[in-house]
């Protein structure tokens, strides 16, 4: 029995072009002016330290640490330091009503619903958790961060390493056979599988032909009574 959902966001409860098209422009339009304003303030210091000992060179300069973030960007580099420094600025453009987290409109009827049955709902995605509460708080529906009991980011690893989704159910206090994985990416979905997860693939445009996991258009068409564990 699955006693535990654990969903990615990006292109699986929101619209991937909602985090391309608004949040990444947004971050990068205002990343220069906010790191050189915010480098030896808490916790953008700690953030700008991590990063230096990510990329091994820790007497870079703020102006050459702003370059490295930047081109993490174009590549869209999973990098935890820059996932930190867009949730700050993302969170000026959610308080201010610049933008609003989008949901796809089959998603929070199902989130309710698996709540009211006493299923424990968590996130698992790329961008930091104070990113993923943001999304969630300010929310085209309101703030629904209350249907969640917790939240993951690449502080427990990477999303298509086994090892991060073995993190997530010793974190859990559930087998992994009884929690259900959401994404629209199966490298991710392989991952989780690995670990022991039931996954589910969310394909929100045409089939994953290289994917041999079960694909679904909706929340609503995802039935976890129906999942053996």
């Amino acid at each position: 029995m699955i006693r535990a959902i654990v969903t990615d966001i990006e292109g699986t409860t929101s619209d991937i072009r909602f985090v391309h098209n608004v949040l990444f422009p947004y971050a990068r339009e205002r990343l220069a002016a906010f790191v050189n304003a915010q480098q030896f303030v808490e916790p953008v210091s700690t953030i700008l330290d991590n990063l230096r000992a990510e990329i091994t060179r820790p007497d870079a300069t703020a102006a050459e640490l702003i370059a490295t973030l930047l081109a993490f960007m174009d590549e869209d580099r999973k990098s935890t330091a820059l996932k930190a420094l867009q949730g700050i600025i993302w969170q000026d453009g959610y308080v201010n009503g610049d933008f609003r987290g989008h949901l796809y409109p089959d998603v929070l009827p199902s989130l309710e619903k698996w709540k009211a049955q006493g299923l424990d709902l968590y996130v698992y995605s790329s961008g930091s958790v104070a990113a993923q509460k943001l999304l969630f708080g300010y929310s085209d529906e309101g703030d629904i961060t209350s249907l969640f009991s917790g939240y993951f980011d690449t502080h427990i690893g990477a999303k298509r390493e086994v090892q991060s989704y073995q993190n997530i159910a010793a974190s859990l206090g559930h087998s992994p056979a009884q929690i259900l994985f959401l994404s629209d990416i199966h490298q991710e979905l392989d991952a989780a599988e690995q670990a022991g997860f039931r996954t589910l693939q969310l394909v929100r445009g045409d089939g994953d032909a290289a994917s041999h996991h079960h694909q679904v258009h909706r929340f609503d068409d995802i039935h976890p009574e129906q999942i053996p564990s």
